[in-house]
């Protein structure tokens, strides 16, 4: 392998990088016009623009990535996870322009990439799967007669691609139609495919995912087990190994089960068998045909880069280990650092702040200046701790969390150290119900820690930190008043009565503070000189406003339309995701400002509101 290109962007382009030069193999970056100023473009060996804005017009387009290693002379392709990874037209193209695909057969991918496909192996296999339907007929009659069949609860999911996109839990038949309807158009948009499988639901399991890896000669190991039970909207926020609900003979069998339906499909290459463990029973889920997100878990307990399996495997090489020679050690724990606030809203916008005090292994793709775009998904980074016990890593993990600082933009580096600080979490019981039952727990004991330190750290951020060092040029106490959440904060301030705190602040485009103080991010503003009255708050209550930038794709509202809060007006596209927007009161829709397909800027109006008559 001469020069490697990367199909991907971001951290996992950067980890890709850092194994390939570490062997030796030149690389080749290629970057969409958001990515232009992008870590990994930098550290390359070379780096080939390849136009567009959206993943569509470039990490999703075939042509300009076989182009691009034309361009830059690679003569192999890794195409990390997401985009284009799991695409066996594009496996297939690489392989007949004469160039090394890092990755599995293409016909290893069409069998296994499909979550209906994939059952069916399985199924020859002894591999237990939940009653379900994946047949052709994809009218919504059938799905109605299948799903009645099956017995509800019931999940749609889409038969391609993974990330938790296209899928849809309905509780009973009435929510059913707008299930399939909004699983397949959001499956259309990610994967180019609508195609759409149900299974039934459970509603309590563990998400318990199994390694494989295999080689061209045919040799197929396992390398344990994650567990990634905690999740919001199907995507995973916290992955550990082992798991606290696998012992090692549930592990041989799980193991066993995706050595064999990786081996019947012909698998080379890295891979991922998803199991849905509840009881003492599994599962099959799915397989995914690629470098999981969640791979430096599994790294950290076996000693493994599994990268540079991945590379020499599509060399022809065997693997380096049987599977008796695999050690495990300790236990790794992993966070998805993510922008997106308390309630799981993407931001875009830039990190105008940023220090790594992790001290452990850190997966980013942040530095200051550092833009995040709109167009792509939501995740910036995963931390990661290894240590000899359970206790020992959650512990590192979450006090890490507390120490790196992300400015600009929301995350939810606070509230994923909550969860790790979360007694059920604490005690390994968590299941992929931990957030449904514990998120607004979690945010409320967040919002009052806030409260607390709202005052003193919007003084800091006002006076700068730490506060204690502030002379005021005027003797006599300043009247100051803050506005934390909508609420306001009175106080009177000197230099004495400034309390001491630690804080990292910004000052955000809006003129509000981005403030970090004692693991805790909030948001102040200075009210001090703000005209009385609420002619403001009045006019924020007729108004709908984008919360973040991203595309319209669906209106529901029309004008003069009566609405009862909570009704759903606009469907916004960001990073990947569909968000519905709601009417925040009961009116009249006076106007609606947008149309379907434009972007829409943060803060933007969309509907405006009328009292009803």
């Amino acid at each position: 392998m001469g020069r490697l290109l990367v199909a991907n962007r971001g951290e996992i382009a950067r980890r890709i990088l850092r194994t390939a030069h570490r062997m030796g193999v030149q690389t080749a970056a290629v970057f969409s016009d958001a990515d232009r100023n992008a870590m990994h473009v930098r550290e390359a060996t070379v780096a080939l623009g390849i136009g567009g804005l959206t993943s569509a017009d470039s990490y999703l387009r075939v042509d300009k990535l076989l182009d691009a290693a034309k361009q830059t002379g690679a003569d192999a392709i890794h195409p990390g996870y997401g985009f284009l990874s799991e695409n066996a037209d594009f496996a297939q193209a690489v392989i007949d322009a004469g160039l090394t695909w890092v990755g599995p057969p293409p016909s290893a991918i069409r069998a296994l990439g499909s979550k209906s496909s994939v059952k069916q192996i399985a199924q020859l296999q002894g591999v237990p799967c939940l009653p379900g339907y994946w047949g052709e007929d994809q009218s919504d009659a059938r799905f109605a007669l299948e799903a009645q069949r099956i017995g509800y609860p019931v999940m749609v999911k889409a038969a391609a691609g993974g990330g938790g996109r296209g899928m849809r839990l309905v509780m009973h038949a009435a929510q059913l139609q707008d299930a399939v309807s909004s699983a397949r158009t959001e499956a259309q948009s990610a994967f180019g495919s609508g195609e759409l499988l149900l299974e039934r639901a459970l509603l309590n399991p563990r998400h318990v995912e199994v390694q494989v890896f295999a080689d061209s000669q045919g040799n197929c190991i396992h390398l344990g087990e994650r567990d990634c039970s905690v999740q919001r909207r199907h995507q995973k926020l916290i992955e550990e190994t082992p798991s606290p609900a696998v012992d090692a003979a549930l592990r041989e069998r799980m193991g066993q089960c995706a050595v064999n339906l990786a081996k019947a499909a012909g698998y080379v290459g890295a891979g991922t068998v998803e199991f849905l463990l509840q009881d003492g029973e599994f599962f099959l889920m799915e397989m995914n045909t690629r470098l999981q997100v969640e791979h430096p878990v599994t790294e950290m307990v076996t000693g493994l880069d599994l990268v540079e399996w991945q590379l020499r495997v599509a060399q022809g090489e065997a693997l380096p280990l049987m599977q008796d020679e695999v050690k495990f050690s300790g236990h790794s724990i992993e966070v998805r650092l993510c922008a997106e606030d308390e309630s799981f809203v993407p931001h875009s916008g830039v990190v105008a702040h940023f220090v790594d005090g992790s001290g452990l292994r850190f997966d980013h793709a942040i530095e200051p200046g550092a833009y995040v775009s709109p167009y792509y998904d939501s995740m910036l980074g995963k931390v990661i701790a290894h240590a000899a016990t359970r206790a020992e890593a959650v512990a590192q993990l979450a006090g890490a969390l507390d120490r790196i600082e992300v400015l600009g933009l929301a995350t939810n580096r606070q509230f994923l150290a909550a969860c790790l600080r979360h007694p059920q979490f604490a005690a390994g019981d968590a299941t992929i119900a931990f957030l449904a039952g514990h998120a607004a727990e979690i945010r409320g004991g967040l919002e009052a820690r806030e409260r607390q330190l709202a005052l003193p750290a919007g003084l800091a951020a006002l006076y700068g930190a730490p506060a204690r060092d502030v002379q005021l040029a005027c003797p006599f106490p300043r009247p100051v008043v803050l506005r934390h959440r909508g609420t306001t904060i009175a106080a009177r301030v000197e230099a004495a009565s400034v309390d001491p705190i630690r804080a990292s602040s910004v000052r955000l485009p809006t003129g509000a503070w981005h403030v970090q103080a004692a693991g805790i991010d909030l948001v102040v503003e200075d009210a001090s000189f703000d005209p009385p009255g609420g002619a403001g708050a009045a006019s924020a209550g007729n108004e709908l406003r984008a919360p973040f930038n991203g595309k319209v794709i669906a209106i529901k509202a029309a004008v003069g339309q009566q609405v009862a809060r909570g009704d759903t007006l606009l469907v916004l596209e960001s990073m990947k995701l569909e968000h519905a927007l709601a009417a925040s009161r009961d009116g009249i829709v006076k106007s609606v400002a947008v149309e379907v397909g434009q972007q829409a800027a943060t803060a933007q109006v969309l509907v405006t509101f009328e009292a009803a008559a």
